[in-house]
């Protein structure tokens, strides 16, 4: 997978402690329907906390793997690896 780290529009629901689930994303004008989260962890990048979501989609017909990442103190979403 290559690290590409960049901004992206989510649309997300809020369970009742409030984890995020990701549902799709745009990038780049292609919009990708979240299939399946295959693991959710949490890090620290920076100092900042980040939720990281390991998901998998189909894309241009291909099932392929990609990395998510949520920014819990700005609430900002990022495409980390492709």
């Amino acid at each position: 997978m290559k690290i590409v780290m960049a901004p992206i529009e989510m649309i997300a629901w809020f369970d009742i402690p409030g984890m995020p689930r990701a549902i799709r994303f745009r990038h780049d004008g292609n919009v990708v329907k979240v299939e399946m989260i295959i693991r959710m962890s949490e890090e620290k990048l920076a100092g900042n906390r980040m939720k990281v979501y390991e998901c998998q989609s189909e894309i241009h017909g291909q099932m392929r793997q990609f990395q998510l990442k949520y920014e819990l103190n700005t609430c900002k979403w990022f495409l980390y690896k492709i």
